[in-house]
């Protein structure tokens, strides 16, 4: 079947959902971060459960909202406040559209109560980078006094 005819739903995400997420999210980080963050950092950040750990604490708190595609999850995103906390694509669903409608719904939601909202990557991603401007994302500053540094990047609503 084409990409373009897979059928794909956002919904909240719930508790049975928590080992799956943890479980993109690892191999997405594994995946896609080495090139910028290298293989030392990876291996220990993984290793050291923050990454799991994470993806606990919000979804105990809310705000984490599932992409399911076929019958999986595609990807996610958790929402804290007017930011997109942490957005993940299945590295096996990348190039396929579905960062775009993931970040698309997290605008939507965080606009309905935020007039500006923001997100934070890691300088050296340049996917991600290329990818949240594509999508009208606005660098803010760089991030200084954490390790490794971070990007914030804004979006305003538009009128109408």
């Amino acid at each position: 079947m084409p990409t373009g005819q897979h059928r794909h739903t956002i919904r909240p995400a719930t508790g049975e959902d928590l080992g799956e997420l943890q479980a993109l999210a690892r191999r997405t980080i594994d995946v896609c971060y080495r090139g910028f963050l290298g293989d030392e950092a990876v291996d220990w950040f993984i290793g050291s459960g923050a990454s799991d750990a994470h993806v606990k604490s919000h979804l105990e708190r809310g705000g984490v909202h599932c992409l399911v595609q076929d019958g999986r999850i595609a990807g996610f995103t958790i929402l804290d406040g007017p930011t997109v906390d942490l957005m993940m694509v299945d590295p096996d669903h990348h190039r396929r559209g579905l960062g775009r409608v993931l970040l698309r719904h997290a605008e939507e939601t965080l606009f309905a109560r935020y007039s500006t909202i923001r997100l934070e990557t890691f300088p050296d991603n340049a996917r991600a980078t290329s990818f949240y401007e594509a999508c009208g994302w606005v660098l803010g500053c760089r991030l200084e006094g954490e390790e490794p540094a971070k990007l914030e990047y804004v979006k305003r609503a538009t009128a109408g």
